[in-house]
Order: C-alpha cells, then sequence, then structure tokens
C-alpha cells in the first residue's frame, strides 16, 4: 500500500502505518501499539499462571512479582527485536512475550520433580543454559535454513498447539488441583467466556474484535463477581469448606502495591539435567517456530520472503531474550503468534506503533496491582480463552504446512511427525520401560519427538520436483 508522503525542509518523510519506518503521530502510534499490546497480554501471562501454579508460586508468595516482571521483560525485548543491539534483533514488527510454546515440556519437567518453588528454578536454570545456545543457534542460521522449510516449522507449530489442547481444557474445567474441578459452573464460566470471544472476534470490527481475547477476559471477570452474589461461593468435600475456585479473591489486589521495583533473581537457579536436556532441545523447536513467526511477517505485512539477516537476528534476540528473562525469574521469552496473525490481517508494520505498545510494557511491569488482578483469574476464566488460543496456534501450523503444494513427502513428515509425537506425548506411561532420560526428553510432550523426526525425515526424504500433488480426497 503507498505512503502519503510530505516534505520537511526538503526532506521526504514517510506517513504512512503501512510502512516499516513511516512516521505517524504519537496518539495514532500509541492507539496502534495497544491493539498489539491488548493481542498478546493474556497470552503472554498463561505460561506463568500454568506453570507457577504447578511449581506452587502463589503459595511462596512469588506469582505476583513474576507477573510483574513478564510484563517488563516482554516490553524490553520487544524493543530489542524491533530496533536490534548489534548483530541481535530482525528490526520487524514482531512481539515478544512469555512463550506457550515451553508449557508442555515444563509441565512435565515439574512434575518428574516434584513441583515445587525448586523445581521452578530447575526450570529457570535450564532456559538460561538454553537461551544462550539458541542465540548461538541464531548466529549460524544462514548455513542451517535449509534444514527448516515450512513443512518442518508448520508441523512444529502444530505440534504446540496441539499438546497445549489438554492445558487449555484442564483449565476450562477449573484446574484439575482444585477440589471444584469440572463443576457446572466452572463449566459454564468457560463456555460462556469462549462463547462471548467468538462473538466480538466475528461479528465486531476494530478494536473490540482484536482485542476479543482480552475483552473475554474482562467479561469473565464480570461474570463471576455477579454469579457470586446468586450462587453459594463454598462447597463441603469430606466435611471441610472450599472457597470455589471461580471466587475473586479481591484482598490479594488490595493487599498489592501500586509501584514497585522489579525483583532481580526472585527465584533461585537449579541445574539439573532433567530438565536441561529437554528444555535444551525445546529452544531448537521454538527457534524453527520464530523462522516460521518471521517469515510470516514479512510475507503478509511486507510483501517479500525475510533475509537471513533478519531471521539471524530475530532468533539471536529469542535466545538472549530468554535468557535475560530467566534473571527475573520469566519464562522464555519469544515471538508472538497472536501479532503475526495480526500484522497479516492489517498489514499495519510500523516499529514506532509497536514501540510504544513495548513502552506500555515496560509500564507495566512497575505496577504490582496490575499483576494482582491478572494473578486472581479464575481458571475457568482463562481456560475459555486458552481454548481458543491454542486451538489457533494448530491452525496456523496447517496455514505453515500448505503454504507449499503438498505431496506424498510432505504428508509422510506431517503424519509420522505428528503421530509420534502427539501419541508419545498424549499417551500415559507408553514410555515407563525405557530409560529414564528417554522419558525426560520424548515424554509428557509430544513437541520434542514430533520436531526431531519432522527434521530428520526433511533430511533423509529427498524432494522430487516431478512429483504430482496429493489429490485432495473430498471435494
Amino acid at each position: 500500500m503507498s505512503a502519503d508522503e510530505k516534505k520537511v525542509k526538503g526532506l521526504s518523510v514517510m506517513t504512512s502505518e503501512y510502512e516499516l519506518e513511516g512516521r505517524i503521530p504519537t496518539g495514532k502510534a500509541i492507539i496502534l501499539g495497544m491493539q498489539h499490546v491488548l493481542a498478546m497480554f493474556v497470552g503472554n501471562l498463561t505460561p506463568i499462571l500454568v506453570i507457577g501454579g504447578a511449581c506452587s508460586l502463589g503459595d511462596a508468595g512469588l506469582m505476583v512479582p513474576v507477573i510483574q516482571n513478564a510484563m517488563l521483560v516482554a516490553g524490553l525485548v520487544t524493543l530489542v527485536q524491533l530496533w536490534t543491539i548489534g548483530p541481535i534483533g530482525a528490526r520487524l514488527p514482531c512481539v515478544m512475550g512469555t512463550s506457550s510454546g515451553f508449557i508442555g515440556v515444563m509441565s512435565g519437567v515439574a512434575g518428574s520433580m516434584g513441583g515445587g518453588v525448586v523445581a521452578y528454578g530447575a526450570i529457570l536454570g535450564a532456559c538460561f543454559i538454553g537461551g544462550i545456545f539458541e542465540m548461538i543457534l541464531g548466529f549460524m542460521l544462514k548455513p542451517l535454513r535449509k534444514f527448516f522449510p515450512s513443512v518442518v516449522t508448520g508441523t512444529v507449530v502444530t505440534a504446540i498447539g496441539l499438546s497445549l489442547i489438554s492445558v487449555g481444557i484442564n483449565s476450562f474445567g477449573g484446574g484439575n488441583n482444585n477440589k471444584d474441578f469440572g463443576s457446572p459452573t466452572n463449566l459454564l464460566i468457560g463456555l460462556a467466556v469462549l462463547i462471548f470471544i467468538i462473538v466480538l472476534k466475528h461479528f465486531t470490527k476494530g478494536i473490540w474484535s482484536a482485542a476479543s481475547i482480552l475483552f473475554g477476559i474482562i467479561f469473565g471477570y464480570i461474570l463471576c463477581a455477579i454469579l457470586a452474589m446468586f450462587l453459594d461461593t463454598t462447597y463441603v468435600v469430606d466435611g471441610e469448606t472450599y472457597t470455589c475456585s471461580w471466587v475473586l479473591q479481591w484482598a490479594k489486589v488490595a493487599s498489592a502495591s501500586w509501584i514497585s521495583l522489579p525483583k532481580i533473581m526472585p527465584v533461585k537457579f537449579v541445574f539439573d539435567a532433567r530438565a536441561i536436556i529437554p528444555i535444551m532441545i525445546m529452544f531448537v523447536v521454538t527457534a524453527v517456530e520464530t523462522i516460521g513467526d518471521l517469515s510470516g511477517i514479512t510475507e503478509g505485512g511486507l510483501g517479500r520472503e525475510a533475509t537471513d539477516k533478519e531471521l539471524s537476528g530475530g532468533v539471536a534476540c529469542d535466545g538472549i531474550g530468554s535468557t535475560f528473562a530467566t534473571l527475573f525469574g520469566v519464562l522464555p521469552n519469544t515471538s508472538f503468534s497472536q501479532n503475526v496473525g495480526l500484522v497479516g490481517m492489517t498489514k499495519i508494520v510500523n516499529l514506532f506503533a509497536i514501540t510504544m505498545g513495548a513502552i506500555f510494557l515496560v509500564l507495566c511491569g512497575f505496577c504490582p496491582k496490575l499483576a494482582a488482578i491478572v494473578q486472581l483469574m479464575p481458571q475457568s476464566v482463562l481456560g475459555g480463552a486458552a481454548v481458543f488460543m491454542f486451538a489457533s496456534i494448530v491452525v496456523s501450523g496447517i496455514q505453515l504446512i500448505t503454504r507449499e503444494p503438498i505431496t506424498t513427502r510432505e504428508v509422510t513428515i506431517v503424519a509420522v511427525s505428528l503421530g509420534l509425537g502427539y501419541g508419545l506425548g498424549s499417551t500415559a506411561n507408553v514410555l515407563a520401560q525405557m530409560p529414564a532420560f528417554i522419558s525426560y526428553i520424548f515424554g509428557g510432550s509430544g513437541i520434542v519427538p514430533a520436531a526431531i523426526c519432522a527434521i530428520i525425515l526433511n533430511i533423509v526424504l529427498k524432494k522430487d520436483t516431478k512429483e504430482k500433488e496429493v489429490e485432495p480426497l473430498w471435494d
């Protein structure tokens, strides 16, 4: 799309939000930047809520400061990705945030280590090392790029989405750690939030549609507050009385301060091979996903392929950003697929606009009150949004896979990789008789085996340019 130009002291200045480095008014930039923040805000905090909950960060009083830090880190790492520091950063409209792709692997690690803050520390220690490894991988990306075509990146993204759907459904039912898991009220809340999001997404326009996830969460809060006025908020199990998991605990918000400096190293690192090995492999997987995201941004928003320099800098930023995040107790920061879709839909790629959104995230990192509001989110409310978000990742993976003609070679790669990956990840104890390290790497999540299988098959099965496309099974 052509940009308006105006002469300022003899210089031609771009004034369009559809130009990468165009000049636009600050007010307009703030509005467009906030749209990107709203698209990723909930997703940025979801991994902290899921993994932090599994590791009992809330019981240790660490959930609020880690959530606070997650917003700060996302803003800072996004700024680096937008404007670069030396060779680090893609200089593309790529919003960074806490990666949902690691949830499956980290849930397995937390379970194998018995949960608790020590398990979270082991996850952070593994991510500190893994981030450095991914940064080095980014600098070596040019000769390795041929190993990551769209069929491989698409298979990995699909596997990530499949591994997360059960996590979303678990939250949808109220969280299986809560004794009212699967109660009619929890299911009603989750379904109501999901329906509300769908209505906003497809029957409204502008910010209401773009930020349907966030508005759905807000609707869930309001719904829970209304239900508490008419329904019994307690239940009895084995003679003990419990508060329903969907009840909003506003006392936690009241006790949180308005302004607070972020805490560095809120959780002590633990270096344990049980966490390091599977998470290191996952960093290779997330590098593949980032390649797909950056390619989607340039193709969908700029109408061209991503350059080797952009891909290398983007993956390197993923890595060093993830290492930086661990210093604040935050899980790995990677490119956000939600925002890639937003770029493709709106064609708005202006770096200055997205910079305004990143600055807003940084400011949020100094307000624990906001972090506390997010922490009290009922699992069923989160689940209503998570089901939509996680299933959307599967669709993104399918779109990547079908970007090129599908032949029997591509069908084999996708079918075998997802069959083994999803099968191993969803079938309990299938690897129980194997050595422990095999279970740690391949069990609990199908992402790692799917990625390894796709990469190997892509190398072994040579591409036949004469091979015909697969005929559709239906008209």
